[in-house]
């Protein structure tokens, strides 16, 4: 009861309807959060370029931009013998929850090509300060529903041995009390400080079974097809607690922003249903606060960059803890 009255008191301080349109200074965080990233129909000429003189396009190409990721500018090129993807990464956007690596997408990309369930690698560059990566277009839509197709994919991937060389993700609740609190320290509101007070108190200690986890397995980087399903964006890897990757589809705020609603309590269950490792679900629903508070974090840091639409996020994510 104690905790439900004050997250009441923190809603109504946190005045979400007055701040979704601000956008507030914040000399740590990237201007490029405030601008639409679907901006360029084609490549810059020059890229275009490099990219014939590589053999990977002809000259004459079309592009298609691809609309989904909300970080990077992506194209499918039509044409040839298949249609293929390029991404051209934003280098200088510094996002405090999703890395964003070139280098650990096409590392992941070549590693997991033998699963099937990975787009193909076909080539990696630079263009100015940035990189881009090359590869073929995995066909489907974004995932909307029927979550027991997704559990089974995410377990796959974490009884993988695969053995590939990523940063080591957050493990434990001293973790994710250490990143949360990053995150909000970035933030300049006096909302961080309200959030700073909601805090969990379990301690939940490292587990010792770590494996690959994609870092970011939205329904939006997850392609449904008749041939199978593809997880797709592969820039913020990490060898860490599988319970991240659960948290992060299950998270009402990702799953509003790219589904247009949260999971029901039913779709939940049959997600963490179908995973099917006990000792792994009770650990997330162990550490669920822990998950919730920090990507409220990260919803209260992008509101702060101008991203309007995280305001709901924020208050499912307290909601749901």
């Amino acid at each position: 009861m104690f905790r439900q009255v004050r997250l009441r008191r923190f809603e109504l301080a946190l005045d979400l309807p007055g701040r979704t349109g601000q956008t507030l200074a914040n000399p740590e965080s990237p201007h490029e959060l405030e601008q639409p990233l679907s901006t360029l129909p084609v490549p810059p000429p020059d890229l275009v370029e490099q990219l014939c003189a590589r053999g990977l396009v002809v000259e004459g190409a079309l592009f298609e931009t691809l609309y989904g990721g909300r970080t990077n500018q992506v194209w499918k090129i039509l044409g040839g013998d298949s249609d293929k993807v390029l991404k051209l990464y934003r280098a200088s956007l510094r996002n405090p929850l999703f890395r964003n690596d070139a280098a650990l997408e096409a590392r992941c990309l070549q590693a997991l090509e033998i699963t099937g369930f990975v787009p193909r690698l076909r080539a990696t560059g630079r263009h100015h300060n940035g990189s881009w990566v090359f590869y073929d277009h995995a066909p489907g839509s974004p995932w909307r529903q029927e979550p027991e197709g997704v559990a089974t994919l995410l377990r796959k991937l974490h009884t993988l041995a695969v053995p590939i060389s990523v940063p080591n993700g957050c493990n434990g609740s001293a973790d994710l009390a250490l990143h949360g609190q990053e995150i909000l320290d970035s933030c300049t509101s006096e909302t961080r400080h309200r959030l700073a007070k909601l805090r969990p108190t379990e301690l939940v200690h490292p587990t010792k079974h770590t494996c690959l986890i994609h870092g970011d397995p939205v329904a939006g980087n997850i392609l449904v097809a008749e041939s199978g399903m593809t997880l797709i964006d592969w820039q913020c890897p990490a060898i860490g607690d599988p319970c991240e990757d659960l948290a992060l589809f299950l998270s009402p705020a990702m799953q509003r922003l790219y589904r247009g609603s949260p999971l029901t309590q039913s779709e939940e269950n049959q997600f963490l249903s179908a995973y099917g490792q006990p000792e792994i679900i009770d650990r997330y629903q162990t550490l669920r606060p822990w998950f919730c508070w920090r990507m409220a974090a990260y919803c209260l840091w992008r509101i702060e960059n101008g991203a309007s639409d995280y305001a709901e996020g924020l208050q499912l994510e307290l909601d749901a803890f």
